[in-house]
């Protein structure tokens, strides 16, 4: 039986992991800083670690093959200096946690397979990015998640197969960033950001826990996308989101400098554009159950 450490597990997709691992009958090892959180389930247990003081309970690894590392601060939150450094340390410094425990008690670990972003491509209304993409954005984002991969490279030294997962948008009712863009359609008060012909490159969370869990028991290496095959413009969106909640769009599109006085660098979230071909995680072999944006929004809503 396949016996999988996730790191993030108590998150929005890693909640979601879990459960396509127990309906796949794979037990779960799970690192938490919060030792509250801590389960002895057979198949679900939970492990302490601190990172920020290189603290991890090393029986984590026991009879596990593979690891999901989800592990990150969230990025919906202001962006001050000291926040943007947390960001990053709690991605970078995870990882190397991580791999130099491996490496001193040579846990013979196999894979793991790493959540990154589609953030690391250029904002563009016209390009379709690929996984091979060489330019990457000059952004904040672009900075995080070229940093994050960079650090979860490091395992390959250790003969450890690395798959990336660069996700986009995540869609679900249970959070994230759907239930704020729903919130002000459903008060009347919806609309596109900026011109609104930005892509917007979404999954529906099911499909993205499936995809992760594909790809550990298929053996899968090197960067893939995390987002659906039909990416839609931010105007698309919002009124398909007000279709499926059956209300009206009647105000006129939010300017870019309103949203940045309200978010500061943060706003650049709403308004960069990522069209991301979903195309090679397809050719392994992977199935979207969402295709299209409207049948996801009325599961999500329904």
């Amino acid at each position: 039986m396949l016996k999988i450490l996730i790191t993030g597990a108590t998150g929005l997709i890693g909640q979601e992991i879990v459960k396509v691992c127990h309906d796949q009958n794979f037990d779960v090892h799970y690192l938490t800083t919060s030792k509250k959180k801590l389960s002895t389930q057979e198949n679900y247990k939970g492990f302490y670690w601190n990172p920020s003081n290189n603290e991890i309970d090393e029986r984590c690894f026991e009879g596990v093959e593979a690891i999901i590392n989800l592990v990150g601060a969230t990025i919906s939150k202001r962006w001050t200096d000291s926040y943007k450094k947390e960001i990053i340390s709690s991605r970078t410094q995870t990882a190397r946690l991580l791999k130099a425990t491996i490496e001193t008690h040579d846990f013979p670990i196999k894979q793991i397979v790493s959540a990154s972003a589609i953030g690391i491509y250029p904002d563009s209304l016209i390009n379709y990015y690929e996984e091979d993409e060489k330019e990457k954005s000059s952004s904040f984002l672009g900075e995080v998640v070229d940093q994050w991969e960079d650090a979860v490279d490091e395992f390959s030294t250790l003969n450890i197969k690395v798959a990336k997962i660069r996700i986009g948008l995540v869609l679900s009712k249970k959070g994230g960033a759907l239930p704020e863009i729903a919130k002000p359609v459903r008060f009347g008060a919806g609309a596109a950001f900026g011109n609104g012909e930005q892509w917007q490159s979404w999954i529906h969370l099911e499909d993205l826990a499936r995809l992760f869990v594909f790809a550990v028991t298929n053996n899968l290496e090197g960067v893939y996308n995390g987002v659906s095959p039909n990416p839609v413009s931010n105007t698309e969106l919002t009124k398909a989101v007000a279709k499926v909640l059956h209300k009206p769009l009647v105000l006129p599109n939010i300017p870019k400098f309103a949203m940045k006085l309200v978010l500061g660098e943060m706003h650049t979230l709403l308004f960069e554009s990522q069209r991301v071909s979903a195309s090679k995680i397809e050719d392994a072999g992977f199935l979207f159950e969402y295709h299209h944006l409207e049948p996801a929004l009325l599961e999500i809503f329904s």
